[in-house]
């Protein structure tokens, strides 16, 4: 009896031992949540991950979409956190202070530039990337559409009502053109693409420019007739002419390589039809000397100079998109860590962005110049 309780006692110290040994192992300070984070703290300065928010232009949208992609994979301590809305909305917000990196297609205007020099710090400007917009249709049977500026124009003013019109079939004679109303799909909101559009739509047609003009908005004439549809960025006028048979629509070249659309073939300064390929856009940079004022003086800068472009391969519609950040004088807008960050990106944007292997279908990579003067403006960002 006295050996059944010597062996029963043995065995219940065994359990003590083990289960003793079970909680300080789970309780083993390499394991334990504090730990964790006592280790996660020896490496803030590696680990903090910082957030860079930059707003506006659609234009560019699935080039900034890539680039982010491509450089957070490489860099995991920054978040960048994109927003379209527009180029008037990237202007607003980078005024108000809420992205770190406006975006705007045209060059900001001098009345807009004094409201953020009001601010007490120095905006700068400068290109990032090079594109087109291009006129697409929806009209069934027709794969293929030739138009010049001038009967463009007065597409998107109601005076051509009909596919069929004359004026569409003197360019398109074996076109199964049908009698049907054309749909005039454009941006509703403030944007960049509209101003680029409008451009040059009042460059190649006096009347158009006469009664309506250029601008990130304009009071469109199709609306007034009934046969006008506005979308909300280049998303928002995608899908409103994929949706609406026998539309026609301006928007980004990238938006209509990814949707598959089908796009007009325009008539070029040198009187051929082009359609928007990569060497056209090329082809139009070249044929002009970009003139791209210092950034701290970006108003200056003239969105004509890339439309209607000299040249026998050059599309007539290509345009510069740029991007707004502050100099921040005294620390008024970044920290030192955004700084850094930000200054990081937009030279990798600037340099390795630009390569072929990191743009995006329908966007073309700035001219080595203007890159430069990019680069010129983040060194002087402060911080």
């Amino acid at each position: 009896m006295k050996k059944a309780i010597s062996v029963f006692i043995v065995l219940l110290l065994g359990l003590s031992l083990v289960a003793s040994g079970c909680i300080s192992s789970e309780k083993s300070p390499s394991t334990s949540p504090s730990s964790t984070a006592r280790a996660s703290s020896q490496g803030t300065s590696q680990t903090k991950v910082i957030t860079i928010r930059t707003t506006g232009a659609t234009f560019p949208q699935y080039q900034i979409q890539k680039w982010i992609e491509i450089y957070m994979k490489s860099h995991p301590n920054v978040k960048i956190e994109y927003e379209g809305g527009g180029s008037g909305h990237g202007q607003e917000a980078f005024l108000k202070g809420l992205t770190h990196i406006g975006r705007t297609d045209p060059p900001v205007k001098e009345s807009t530039w004094k409201k953020f020099l009001a601010t007490g710090d120095q905006p700068l400007q400068f290109p990032e990337i090079v594109g087109a917009v291009v006129v697409a249709f929806n009209v069934p049977g027709v794969d293929e559409l030739k138009l010049d500026g001038e009967t463009l124009a007065k597409i998107f003013m109601g005076e051509i009502e009909y596919w069929d019109d004359d004026a569409i079939k003197a360019f398109n004679p074996s076109a199964n053109l049908p009698h049907e109303k054309i749909i005039v799909v454009h941006r509703s909101d403030s944007s960049g693409t509209t101003a680029i559009f409008t451009t040059y739509l009042s460059l190649v047609n006096k009347e158009w420019a006469d009664k309506v003009g250029a601008g990130k908005t304009v009071d469109w004439p199709v609306d007034k007739v009934g046969r006008g549809i506005g979308g909300k960025g280049n998303p928002g006028v995608v899908q409103a002419l994929k949706n609406t048979k026998y539309s026609i629509a301006y928007t980004e070249l990238s938006f209509a390589i990814e949707e598959n659309l089908k796009v007009v073939a325009l008539k070029n300064k040198a009187g051929n039809f082009v359609k928007p390929t990569d060497d056209a856009i090329k082809a139009a940079v070249a044929g002009v000397k970009a003139f791209i004022p210092s950034p701290t003086e970006g108003y200056k800068e003239d969105l004509n100079q890339l439309l209607n472009a000299p040249g026998e391969n050059s599309y007539p519609i290509v345009a510069f998109t740029h991007l707004l950040v502050w100099q921040n004088k005294g620390g008024k807008h970044y920290s030192k860590e955004e700084v850094q960050a930000i200054k990081e990106f937009l030279r990798w944007v600037l340099t390795e962005g630009q390569k072929p292997e990191n743009l995006a279908p329908g966007y073309v990579g700035l001219p080595p110049e203007v890159a430069k003067i990019g680069l010129q403006a983040v060194d002087m960002i402060e911080g």
